[in-house]
Parts: C-alpha cells; sequence; structure tokens
C-alpha cells in the first residue's frame, strides 16, 4: 500500500466537504441587515426632516408646496416666464363664509376628528364601489394639507401611507385653526392659481375677506377639480354644488 500524504483527522474531527455557498451566507446576511439599516435610518431621517417642517410652519407660512412646484412646472412648459397667481392672507383677511363651505365641501367633520374621518372614508368606498371606479377618496382637510404640502398627486398605496403619517404630524404640531388657514392659503384654484385671495381676485375681482355667501360656495364647490373651471367657472354641476353649499353654511363651525 502507497504512502498516504493526507493527514488523518483527529478524534472528533471531520473532513466533511463545506456544501457550495456556504461560506458567503453569512457575509451574505450581514450585508442585507446592513441595507436594512440604512433604509430604515433614511426612513427615519426622512420623517425628522418632515416633521421638523411641519414644526415650522406653526409660526411661518410655506414658501411653497411640492403642488405648486408642479403646477409652475407645467406651467412653463409651454411659458418659460409662466408664473403662479398666489398671495398669502391671515385668517381674518378670509371670508368666513367661505372657511365655512369649503368645510361643508371637503370635510364636515374637521372640528371633530384627529385627522381621519372613518364614516367618510366608508361611503366614499361605497360610492366608489355602486360607481365602478375610485372617484371620491374621503379624505380631510388635514390629509389634503399633508399631500399638498410635500407629495405628489398619483393614487398608489405607498403616498398614501405617506400621506397618513404627515397628516399625524400635522394634526400633533398644528391647531385646527392654523391647519385650516394653510390649506385655504395654498390649495389650487384654478391653471396657476393658489389660495383664496388669488382665487378671490381672479374670479370675483375682490379680496378674499369680501366674498358673498354665494362666491364663498362656488369657490369651494370647484376644489375637487379646480382647472377644470379656471376658464368656464360655471357649469349646472357647479350651479347646484355652490347652491347646496350655501345652504350648508348656517350649520358649520369654524375654529
Amino acid at each position: 500500500m502507497l504512502f498516504d500524504p493526507t493527514p488523518k483527522p483527529a478524534k472528533g474531527e471531520s473532513h466533511a466537504p463545506a456544501s457550495k455557498g456556504a461560506l458567503p451566507g453569512r457575509p451574505a446576511r450581514r450585508l442585507v441587515l446592513r441595507l436594512l439599516a440604512l433604509a430604515a435610518l433614511i426612513l427615519i431621517g426622512w420623517h425628522a426632516w418632515i416633521f421638523a417642517e411641519v414644526w415650522w410652519l406653526r409660526g411661518h407660512d410655506p414658501r411653497t408646496t411640492a403642488f405648486m412646484e408642479r403646477g409652475l412646472e407645467r406651467l412653463r412648459q409651454s411659458n418659460p416666464s409662466a408664473r403662479l397667481q398666489q398671495r398669502w392672507v391671515p385668517y381674518e383677511r378670509i371670508a368666513n363664509d367661505l372657511k365655512r363651505a369649503v368645510i361643508a365641501g371637503e370635510d364636515q367633520r374637521f372640528l371633530e376628528h384627529s385627522g381621519f374621518d372613518l364614516h367618510a372614508i366608508g361611503e366614499a368606498i361605497d360610492r366608489n364601489e355602486r360607481r365602478g371606479n375610485v372617484r371620491h377618496g374621503g379624505s380631510t382637510i388635514s390629509q389634503q394639507l399633508a399631500k399638498n404640502l410635500f407629495l405628489s398627486p398619483r393614487r398608489t398605496w405607498p403616498r398614501k401611507a405617506e400621506e397618513a403619517v404627515i397628516t399625524v404630524m400635522i394634526e400633533t404640531a398644528l391647531p385646527k385653526r392654523r391647519i385650516l388657514e394653510i390649506y385655504l392659503n395654498v390649495i389650487e384654484w384654478g391653471n396657476g392659481i393658489y389660495g383664496a385671495e388669488a382665487a378671490a381676485q381672479h374670479y370675483f375681482g375682490r379680496p378674499a375677506f369680501d366674498l358673498s355667501p354665494d362666491e364663498a360656495a362656488h369657490l369651494a364647490a370647484m376644489i375637487p377639480s379646480p382647472r377644470s373651471y379656471t376658464h368656464n367657472p360655471s357649469t349646472p354641476y357647479l350651479d347646484e354644488r355652490t347652491e347646496f353649499l350655501e345652504e350648508a353654511l348656517e350649520r358649520v363651525r369654524i375654529p
């Protein structure tokens, strides 16, 4: 028998070969864990920045919003020198009837909920099922503000989840009066028209504090589809909606 130079294993040792892929397994798991940790840190950092921005709004007016930036970009595709129509006015310089009409049309339980109106969401789901498509979202004023300030209009689950997180931040950091003040100053009211003051001047040639009940109800009725009425601010549906909101004014409380 020839001499075998391979050393014999000590007692209790085994020469069983390692299975393919066993060695890189642990480093791969470490890499995945590190990537997950990095993603978590980025997510936490992003939300910390958002909350700081929301907290800043307690005493400062927003210079712009995500929706306003997209609106300006859209306008400048056809007119590079286009500018938005928007002028900030304090809460006291906005007609109370406009505040009432907006709450009546967009969020009837604004003063009662903490950012989410589950009853309205349920009603919206029922209406969408009957129609066979998604036309109503049941979003509150706080949810709409979260979307306008920081997000995109895309209807995706990740975007809705992000909207929910920011809504909680808004309701935590800001009183209802401030939420409504910001909302009325930044929402879109036509192609390139943002905020109550610009809308009142564009459609009625008067400041936002001087709107009549009918004019206030008319502006509130436009909110779900504002660009549709930029050049045609009178349709049978809009007139009917305006009449409904004007009749509701007396029943609405404002902050």
